[in-house]
């Protein structure tokens, strides 16, 4: 005997109230601009205002006490750009950027590929390495003074053992440049190190493997294979190269104070000057804003041209994995 089910009522759909659907998105809103507060707060406060301080100051010609009263304009950018000094600023920074791209990422790029290799002890040479890196910039220039002391440190003296003069690399004109750029080179190669040494240990060693089976010798996997691989990584090493040469300031102004006779004089130390030794806090300004304008106008440049195709794959990831 068949039996059959009567039919169910098909039970009409109760409408949901608009505000119900809201709450929940509204809810979320809410949860992210509490986390986002004070992070965006402490932006607000120590990076916006400052420029903003900076960039109305400029317009000024000011000491600092009181209030700015003496409007000139454009004048302190005019100034900065017909500065002989600043001008050498700006050559320096060229001289320590174009430096640290021939010789201290190349340098840190060769170790990080030996470093990766089954060495013995490979571990112990990686920290020793990236020691350097976790001293502060304040630490390192006081003990490379200290080792290029005349007559009394280590360098000095392993110098004069092999017939030159070490203690006067900090005060001769033709030489404080360069071992400035020895001091840098000695405290942050460690730093990009880790970053290639991590980048490489990211690339499958499957597709080494392959090259060396198909006959590509060591040069040439390295060229063709690890290398390209490798270039995300290396636009970033150079962007935060460049990014942090333009703002160097505590290691000069230990080490040399931004001499002799300006040799060593970065941006950063001729604004200290002006600003807390001589008081044109107005001037001082007008170079911080150029210093930031540099910056920027680098940092949105390269991330929009050298590095667009690392962006996008990342985005375009992130958005895959949505």
């Amino acid at each position: 005997m068949l039996t059959t089910t009567p039919p169910v009522a098909a039970v009409p759909a109760v409408p949901q109230p608009r505000g119900r659907r809201a709450r929940p998105r509204a809810g979320r809103l809410a949860t992210v601009a509490v986390f986002l507060a004070p992070a965006l707060a402490l932006f607000l406060l120590l990076v916006v205002a400052p420029i903003l301080v900076a960039g109305y100051a400029s317009a000024y010609k000011w000491n600092g006490f009181g209030l700015p009263e003496n409007f000139v304009g454009l004048d302190n950018f005019t100034r900065a750009f017909g500065d002989p000094t600043f001008r050498g600023d700006l050559w320096r920074a060229l001289v320590l950027i174009g430096l640290s791209l021939v010789v201290q990422l190349p340098v840190a790029l060769g170790l990080a590929m030996l470093l990766n290799q089954p060495l013995k002890g490979r571990g112990v040479y990686r920290l020793i390495f990236f020691a350097p890196y976790v001293l502060s910039e304040v630490t390192t220039a006081v003990l490379f003074t200290l080792v290029f002391s005349p007559n009394r440190g280590l360098g000095d003296g392993l110098a004069r053992w092999l017939g030159a003069d070490a203690g006067t690399v900090f005060a001769d004109p033709d030489t404080v440049l360069f071992a400035l750029f020895l001091v840098i080179s000695w405290k942050y190669f460690g730093f990009h190190m880790v970053l290639y040494l991590a980048g490489r240990q990211s690339i499958p060693r499957e597709l080494t493997e392959a090259a060396t089976t198909d006959g590509a010798s060591a040069w040439q996997a390295f060229r063709h294979v690890t290398l390209p691989l490798l270039g995300p990584t290396i636009r970033v090493s150079v962007f935060l190269s460049v990014i942090g040469t333009i703002q160097l300031f505590d290691m000069v102004w230990v080490l040399t104070g931004g001499g002799p006779i300006h040799s060593s004089e970065t941006m950063a130390v001729t604004m200290y000057q002006y600003g807390f030794r001589r008081f044109e806090v107005g001037y001082a300004s007008a170079i911080s804003i150029i210093m930031f304008v540099l910056s920027f106008a680098f940092a949105l440049f390269y991330q929009r041209v050298i590095m667009r195709r690392d962006t996008e794959g990342a985005i375009t990831t992130k958005g895959v994995q949505r």
